[in-house]
């Protein structure tokens, strides 16, 4: 056992939990498209706007510009997503989702449901629900503590 603070230990876990179902949902990936890439395709889903500026979507994902601007530009190749001139600003741009893109994101999705049963060996339905809803507890407060951020 280690004595390391109990909030560092949680945040261990959920780094190892996330390399190992990182590298397990990028192997289960249709070929060529990345955990960034099926990323920006989930965001882009769950949002509510049709369309955000590449910058919006570099700030939700937590990298450069520089380094979205290259993921949406492979996106945008492959026809999964569109990057528009901002009718508001006529240097910005914005992007939104193609019918390709979402196709793609539901066989993503489907590519990965083999590896759920995983979760339920460690986990019965109710410990998975009481998890979630803990996890959205600790997600809410880092996105506001990241949207604080100078």
């Amino acid at each position: 056992m280690t004595d390391d603070p109990l909030a560092f230990q949680l945040f261990t876990e959920i780094g190892i939990i996330d390399q190992l179902g990182g590298a397990a949902f990028e192997r289960a990936l249709p070929a060529g498209l990345t955990r960034a890439q099926f990323g920006v395709l989930q965001h882009l889903s769950r949002r509510a706007r049709p369309s955000q500026s590449p910058g919006t979507i570099a700030a939700a994902m937590q990298v450069s510009r520089a380094t979205m601007t290259s993921t949406l530009g492979r996106l945008a190749k492959r026809g999964l997503v569109a990057i528009e001139d901002d009718p508001a600003d006529g240097r910005g741009k914005q992007v939104r989702l193609t019918d390709a893109g979402e196709t793609l994101r539901q066989a993503c999705i489907a590519a990965v449901l083999p590896l759920l049963p995983l979760v339920g060996q460690a986990l019965t339905a109710a410990e998975q629900d009481q998890m979630l809803g803990l996890l959205r507890k600790l997600r809410e407060v880092l996105d506001t503590a990241r949207d604080a951020a100078p």
